[in-house]
């Protein structure tokens, strides 16, 4: 009986002993932290960190012999700079970028390269300070392997919520239309008419693992063909879309520009709106009585305005009269939902911009007149709500993971500053930025 209690004693301490050994601590010294975008920063704060998680906030610089068990954490030395939790972009298309021939990419590029080249846009995205992202439509197989590697540790990048294929009808805004009918014999998965075949477009993304779901309200700018802005998928359809996503758990991201199919998602009971570009009044009204968000992606209207003007042979005629007419309005929009009192989640809609400019659409929402501390608030604990990763990331406190990004100056007073960040740590992982730099477009000079 002895020796099995000693043999039992032996086994817990050899598993704490080496538990500890493979602990790895680091101390952040923060000269200013802004642990929740909704309070008051605060000076001289010391955030510990076991792992990928937060296990502490302290007052004043802590040093690891005053930490129990992180007597060989690493100090790093932020004391200098503006501290604050991960930034989250709830719009991106990670897996890509706006290229001439794009006609081209879509009928030779593989699912494999389009996955590799979304490791290197997630790096981007990374060293730009966003240490979450949520996808809203790409090929499935390739944003899911994506996704599916970064959790495991086998590739660095953003954490990634994944939709998967977005849902459009038949010739609406995300199915390839222009090609021969035997270059594409048939749809993929998410294509859908009628109630019954939405259903089942919604559930096929969830059984090959979407996080979420999203689908075209209206028509899309970037849609080669003139099938304009305003609604496509029919009323019941969207309530359908809605109902089997909901009742299945997922999330529904709705794009939308037209106010008449924009009011119809709303209706239907989406969670977010993205773009929003023809709201007025009355559809910012409907959006506070229903609770869903705007993600307003201002960079990509702007985007496609600057590129249809200094660049005309880049678009064809369709898409460059709709990217003309779209553009100019989208700030007008947020300036709009924003006075109105519309929650507002931060997304841009990068792979239309440049991945890695994603903070650029931060200046946009303050030219648009949000204030500093809003567009913080929208890009850290109202995307983190829209998400469903409340419990994980979006503030900077005991039990969340260590996602974190600094800045040498104090974006409550000048938001650009996060254009340029001096630190970024993903799950308690800390990102080289000493990287050589790609050009981006568009970067405003600042």
């Amino acid at each position: 009986m002895l020796r099995n209690t000693l043999f039992l004693v032996s086994m817990v301490l050899s598993t704490t002993l080496h538990a500890q050994a493979i602990d790895e601590w680091k101390i952040i010294h923060a000269g200013t932290l802004l642990a929740d975008a909704r309070e008051e920063a605060q000076t001289e704060q010391s955030i510990i960190v076991r792992n990928n998680e937060i296990v502490e906030v302290r007052d004043g610089y802590v040093s690891p012999g005053q930490v129990s068990g992180a007597a060989n954490a690493r100090v790093i030395d932020l004391s200098s700079q503006f501290v604050m939790a991960g930034l989250i972009d709830s719009h991106t298309h990670i897996l890509s970028q706006q290229e001439r021939n794009r006609r081209e990419i879509r009928v030779t590029r593989s699912s494999q390269l389009s996955t590799l080249m979304g490791v290197e846009f997630g790096m981007r995205t990374l060293r730009a300070g966003f240490t979450t992202i949520r996808n809203v439509g790409a090929d499935r197989n390739a944003i899911f392997a994506l996704r599916d590697a970064i959790n495991q540790g086998i590739v660095m990048g953003p954490r990634i919520k994944a939709a998967g294929q977005g849902l459009t009808p038949t010739g609406g805004h995300g199915d390839g239309g222009g090609y021969r009918d035997d270059v594409f014999p048939h749809p993929h998965s998410g294509v859908c008419d009628g109630v019954a075949e939405c259903r089942k477009a919604v559930r096929t993304q969830i059984k090959y693992g979407a996080d979420h779901i999203k689908y075209v309200a209206t028509g899309g700018v970037l849609s080669q063909t003139a099938t304009g802005t305003g609604q496509q998928f029919t009323d019941e359809e969207q309530i359908a879309l809605v109902q089997a996503a909901h009742a299945m758990g997922r999330k529904v991201a709705a794009h939308a520009h037209g106010k008449v199919g924009l009011e119809a998602a709303l209706r239907a009971g989406v969670d977010s709106i993205e773009h929003g570009s023809y709201l007025d009044e009355e559809t910012a009204d409907l959006f506070v009585a229903t609770g869903a968000y705007l993600v307003p992606t201002l960079i990509a209207g702007h985007t496609v305005e600057r590129i249809a003007t200094e660049r005309p042979s880049f678009y064809v005629p369709a898409v460059r009269q709709k990217a003309l007419e779209v553009g100019p309005i989208m700030k007008n929009a947020l300036r709009m939902a924003y006075e109105r009192g519309v929650k507002i989640a931060f997304g841009t809609d990068a792979g239309v911009n440049d991945h890695g400019t994603n903070a650029y659409e931060m200046v946009l929402m303050n030219e648009a007149g949000m204030a500093e501390r809003d567009i913080l608030i929208a890009a850290t604990i109202n995307a983190a709500d829209l998400m469903d990763l409340t419990d994980i990331t979006g503030t900077i406190e005991a039990g969340k993971d260590a996602d974190i990004v600094a800045s040498a100056g104090n974006p409550l007073e000048d938001i650009s500053t996060l254009m340029r960040p001096t630190f970024v740590m993903a799950r308690g992982n800390e990102v080289n930025l000493d990287v050589p730099p790609v050009d981006l477009f568009p970067w405003p000079e600042i």
